[in-house]
C-alpha cells in the first residue's frame, strides 16, 4: 500500500517554490503575516480551482473536513473565510502574476515542438479578448457600460501547444486595439488579430519591428491596387494583391505596400485577408487566420473548466488574483501532461484530479487506466434457475 505524499503534494511538486518565494519577497506580500503565508494562500486557491469550488463558505467547509491532511498538503495554518478574503484583498496580485510568466517559459519550452503550422518556421501567436461579467452593485470599480461592469482578459495565445504567453486585465471599457501598446513583438513571428485590432499606426510599427501580422480588412477599407498576383482559384483564393492605402490618415500612418487577399472558404464564406508578409501563399494566410480560432477555444475551456466568473473577492486585486492563479493552474497541468507524458486531454487530468486531490498514490498512477474484468470459473457447478 503506497503511504506517501497525496496526489496534491505531488502536484504542488511541480512547482519553483523558490522562484515563487523571490515575488513574494520582492512585492512583499509576507510582510507582517505570522499565519497564511502567500505559499498557503496559493496552495487554497489552487485547490478551489482543481475541486471547482464556488465560494469562500465552500472552500473552508471541505478544507475542515480534510483537516488532518492539510499539513501534508503544504497548508499549515487553518483555513477560514477570514484569512483567505484578506489574503485575497491584500496580497498583491502581482505575485501570481510574475510567477505564471515562468511557468510560461517552462510550458513554452515544454511544447516548442508542438506548432500547430509544422511548414512554418516562426511562432504564430492569436491575439484576442474575453469579456467576464461582473454585478454593478459588487463591483463599481470594473466600469464597462452604464449599468454594467466586466473586466476584459487580453491574452496573446501561442498556437504552440495553446500557451498564454501574454495576458492582461482590464476594466470593460478599455478597447482591445490599446493592447497592441503593451506588447513587445518578436522579430519573424506571426500575429493573428481580427478586426478590432485595425489601427495602422500600430500595425505599422508591427511592421518596422520586423513581425508580420495577420488580419480581416473592415468593409470600408479603402485602397488602390499595385499589383495583382497569379491565383489558382480551385484553391478558393480569388484575388491576391498588392495594395496601397488611400485615405489621408491611413495612408500617413501605414505608407508602405499591403498585400490583400480575397478568399472563399469551404462554407460559401466570403473572406478578405490584410498582411504586411508578401512570401506566404495566400492559401497559407487564410489557414494562419483559421488558426485563430484555437484562441476563442481556450477561453471557452477556462471559463467552463476553471474559477474567472465567480469571485471569491470583490476587490480589483481579489479578482486579478484569482485570475492569476487559475491561469497558473492552467499551465501547471498543461506541464505536468507534458513531464509525465499523459496522453489524456487536460480536462480529463482536471476531472481525475478533481476527485483524487486527497488521495495517497503516485501521481502517474492516477491518470494510468486499468481494463478490470471479473474472472469466469468454467468449472462452475452452479446449475440453471431456468430449463
Amino acid at each position: 500500500m503506497y503511504s506517501g505524499t497525496t496526489v496534491f503534494s505531488q502536484l504542488m511538486q511541480q512547482l519553483p517554490w523558490r522562484r515563487f518565494q523571490a515575488f513574494v519577497d520582492r512585492y512583499q506580500g509576507d510582510y507582517k503575516v505570522k499565519t497564511f503565508r502567500c505559499t498557503e494562500h496559493f496552495r487554497v486557491m489552487a485547490f478551489a480551482q482543481l475541486t471547482y469550488r464556488e465560494s469562500l463558505r465552500d472552500i473552508e467547509a471541505c478544507l475542515r473536513a480534510m483537516e488532518p491532511k492539510l499539513y501534508h498538503m503544504g497548508i499549515h495554518s487553518s483555513v477560514s473565510r477570514n484569512n483567505l478574503s484578506n489574503a485575497n484583498e491584500n496580497r498583491d496580485w502581482r505575485i501570481y502574476a510574475e510567477f505564471a510568466q515562468i511557468l510560461i517559459r517552462d510550458a513554452r519550452e515544454l511544447y516548442a515542438n508542438d506548432s500547430t503550422f509544422p511548414d512554418l518556421d516562426a511562432t504564430v501567436y492569436a491575439l484576442d479578448s474575453t469579456t467576464i461579467d461582473l454585478c454593478m452593485t459588487m463591483f463599481p470599480w470594473a466600469h464597462f457600460r452604464r449599468a454594467k461592469s466586466a473586466v476584459k482578459m487580453h491574452t496573446l495565445l501561442n498556437l504552440c501547444g495553446n500557451i498564454p504567453e501574454f495576458i492582461l486585465i482590464s476594466k470593460g471599457d478599455m478597447h482591445d486595439v490599446n493592447v497592441l501598446d503593451h506588447i513587445m513583438p518578436s522579430p519573424g513571428a506571426y500575429y493573428v488579430m481580427d478586426r478590432a485590432y485595425i489601427d495602422f499606426e500600430r500595425l505599422y510599427s508591427l511592421h518596422t519591428l520586423k513581425a508580420y501580422f495577420v488580419t480581416r480588412a473592415k468593409k470600408n477599407f479603402q485602397f488602390q491596387r499595385r499589383y495583382s498576383h497569379p491565383v489558382d482559384r480551385s484553391t478558393g483564393v480569388i484575388c491576391d494583391q498588392s495594395v496601397m492605402l488611400t485615405g489621408f490618415y491611413p495612408k500617413k500612418n501605414y505608407p508602405e505596400v499591403l498585400r490583400r487577399i480575397k478568399y472563399r472558404d469551404p462554407d460559401g464564406r466570403l473572406l478578405i485577408f490584410m498582411t504586411n508578409d508578401f512570401s506566404l501563399p495566400a492559401l497559407m494566410v487564410a489557414e494562419l487566420y483559421k488558426g485563430r480560432w484555437q484562441i476563442e477555444l481556450f477561453f471557452k475551456w477556462i471559463k467552463q473548466h476553471l474559477r474567472i466568473k465567480v469571485f471569491f473577492g470583490t476587490s480589483a486585486n481579489a479578482v486579478k488574483t484569482q485570475i492569476w492563479i487559475a491561469v497558473c493552474v492552467y499551465l501547471l497541468v498543461a506541464i505536468m501532461k507534458k513531464r509525465l507524458r499523459i496522453e489524456q486531454s487536460l480536462y480529463t487530468i482536471l476531472q481525475i484530479l478533481s476527485v483524487s486531490i486527497f488521495e495517497k498514490m503516485p501521481l502517474l498512477q492516477a491518470f494510468q487506466g486499468t481494463n478490470y474484468s471479473n474472472e469466469k470459473d468454467d468449472l462452475c457447478k452452479q446449475l440453471s434457475l431456468w430449463d
